[in-house]
């Protein structure tokens, strides 16, 4: 079975380590040293015999053109998120081309991210990094206040996602309440990540932090507005590791400039350079660090190289792309 890295130069050498790449020329037959970067730009004799595209960040896009000289083309697997921007409609239109994702690798540190500001969020972290960075002062009294902690705390999660299901799975670990606000999750489902269902409503006027984990579509931006967000109690925290498009982010500016609410902003990319966010000390703002990053980028590797190994014996895929839910990936 032929295989070919359809990334830019570099790129596997940073979502495989040396062993993963060397597993996967057992594999399949595949140059691991030169990858393709642009399809249109591949000679026919590359492509005739493909049968399997391994893709990344800022691959080529698979497009009727690149179908039409890959006739053989029976898989795409992709190492990154979403497909939406590699995978083509002539792709699903085809009907018989398997498309997969790590989008499940990248959930973990996602996930892995939110718990821990979660955690810091309930001791109130921020704020009285702030304070102690002001004064060089120790306020004992501070320790007392019963909203500090997380024994009995409320956790909501929006979106029972990928990464919202691994945050409420790792939150049943604590004393904490979970809340789930999902159109599309059960109350069942939700209950059997030790959480309840509740709607938004609810979730933001009772939550001590408030975490985002829908996907980016047309129907959730500006899901998180400003009434919403005004129903959230004074010095609590919202955090945001999905898309800024899904927030009002007039609103939340007020909010967090009033310092009446925390924030963690992990994605921001359309806060102006001039925004007064950037200089809050209630917000911790961080460049897009809770996804995969360094060796983690060795996990969706892994996932990609066991969805080449089930191609080469013929077994299912483990994490298949559902057509009807492409570029829903959270």
């Amino acid at each position: 079975m032929k295989a070919l890295l359809a990334m830019p130069e570099g790129l596997p050498g940073r979502m495989f380590d040396a062993a993963q790449l060397a597993r996967l020329a057992k594999l399949v037959e595949i140059d691991t040293d030169h990858p393709v970067p642009d399809i249109a730009a591949a000679t026919d004799r590359e492509l005739a015999d493909v049968e399997v595209l391994i893709t990344g960040w800022g691959a080529p896009r698979v497009d009727a053109a690149a179908l039409a000289r890959m006739p053989r083309l029976r898989a795409v697997v992709h190492t990154a998120g979403t497909v939406r921007f590699v995978v083509s409609e002539a792709v699903w239109e085809q009907g018989d081309i398997v498309v997969t994702s790590s989008t499940e690798a990248n959930a973990v540190p996602v996930a892995e991210f939110t718990l821990a500001h979660i955690l810091l969020a309930g001791k109130r972290s921020l704020a009285r990094e702030a304070r102690y960075r002001g004064d060089h002062q120790v306020h004992p009294g501070a320790a007392a206040a019963p909203e500090i902690g997380n024994y009995g705390g409320v956790v909501g999660l929006i979106g029972a996602s990928r990464i919202g299901t691994l945050v409420a799975e790792h939150l049943q670990r604590f004393d904490l309440e979970v809340l789930i606000t999902d159109p599309f999750a059960s109350a069942d489902q939700i209950a059997e990540l030790g959480a309840s269902a509740v709607e938004p409503e609810e979730l933001y006027a009772r939550s001590d932090v408030v975490s985002l984990h829908a996907p980016d579509a047309p129907s959730t931006r500006g899901m998180v507005s400003r009434e919403l967000l005004a129903r959230m109690r004074d010095g609590t925290t919202f955090v945001n590791t999905a898309r800024p498009a899904l927030v009002d982010l007039d609103a939340l500016r007020e909010e967090l400039v009033s310092g009446r609410l925390a924030a963690v902003l992990d994605v921001h990319d359309d806060l102006p350079e001039d925004d007064p966010i950037w200089g809050l000390e209630n917000v911790s703002i961080t460049p897009h660090i809770a996804g995969s990053q360094g060796n983690e980028l060795h996990r969706m590797g892994e996932h990609a190289l066991e969805e080449v190994r089930r191609l080469a014996v013929g077994e299912p895929p483990r994490f298949p792309v559902d057509p009807g839910r492409r570029g829903m990936e959270a």
